[in-house]
């Protein structure tokens, strides 16, 4: 075999063993979570994976033309509300 066919042949088998590897690990999961289900838990309970996600703030400021931009009020100041700003506006009048 030339060097090009082993290198060909090399990448179908390292796809091949991530594929039966990733085959295995959701038999086991699938397994596992069949046994705990049986005995009245979640896999969840032991794992610790379904944690719940952070919510990120409120707005607090709206884009005075366009309702759909929102901040807010953390992190860098967006664009349209640094020009706002200097426009004339204050922070109360873009408050929601």
């Amino acid at each position: 075999m030339s060097k090009d066919e082993l290198l060909d042949l090399q990448k179908k088998v390292n796809a091949a063993v991530k594929s039966y590897d990733e085959r295995q690990r959701k038999e086991a999961h699938a397994k596992l979570e069949s046994l705990a289900k049986e005995m009245g838990f979640n896999l969840s309970d032991f794992t610790g994976t379904k944690k719940a996600k952070a919510t990120g703030a409120a707005p607090k400021y709206v884009h005075p033309e366009n309702p759909g931009k929102t901040w807010s009020g953390r992190g860098r100041q967006p664009q349209w509300f640094k020009d706002a700003l200097a426009s004339g506006k204050t922070e109360s009048d873009l408050a929601i």
